[in-house]
């Protein structure tokens, strides 16, 4: 049975699918379906905060108009930074994505924006919840908590699984409006390897 993302109501706004494929106390893992997402890539930069408020910026645009058709969309949740691994200088490339909804074929980007249509291969994704606000202060510990939880003895179908994480990036989904000061859902994300369905 394929589950959309219990946090749909925050926003009141469309989520990509996913099916839970692994259920524990402090993570679950799950299967993301084919899906087209909008990305802006910030590279070499030194701050989460700015690099997602850089990146959102330019896919705001995306989404109201700046795109070949003119057309605007209904902004989707999450609004997923993805973080490469720190160079020896201290910095990251970020990666600032939105869900493209229900669009087979996305219209291009104005040139200007700098942003490209990616398509989401099935590929599974460990997922840790958080409260409160995203930031550089709280986001590495999370990404961390969530490889703590990882490395555990995880039980799938009455069998012991062992679950390797992607060590060369994270992602952090917030499924919140900046202005929305209460109640806030965000998640920590790593791919994990093998996906247990897909192999």
């Amino acid at each position: 049975m394929v589950l959309l993302s219990c946090y749909r109501h925050v926003n009141a706004t469309e989520s990509p699918p996913y099916t839970v494929v692994l259920s524990a106390p402090d993570l679950e893992i799950r299967l993301y379906r084919d899906s087209s997402w909008i990305s802006a890539a910030v590279a070499g930069g030194t701050s989460f905060n700015k690099s997602t408020h850089d990146g959102f910026h330019r896919l705001y645009q995306y989404v109201h108009g700046g795109n070949e058709y003119n057309t605007r969309f209904k902004i989707t949740t999450p609004t997923v930074t993805t973080v490469t691994a720190a160079a020896s200088n201290g910095s990251s490339d970020y990666l600032v994505s939105m869900y493209v909804a229900s669009i087979s074929s996305p219209p291009m980007a104005s040139p200007q924006l700098n942003l490209h249509i990616s398509n989401w291969k099935n590929h599974c994704v460990a997922v840790r919840r958080f409260s409160g606000f995203a930031g550089d202060d709280n986001i590495y510990k999370e990404r961390s908590l969530l490889s703590f939880s990882l490395a555990k003895s995880l039980i799938l179908n009455g069998k012991n699984v062992s679950i390797s994480d992607d060590k060369s990036s994270y992602s952090i989904a917030q499924y919140n409006a900046s202005s929305h000061l209460s109640g806030r859902v965000n998640e920590a994300w790593i791919n994990v390897i093998p996906c247990p369905v897909l192999h």
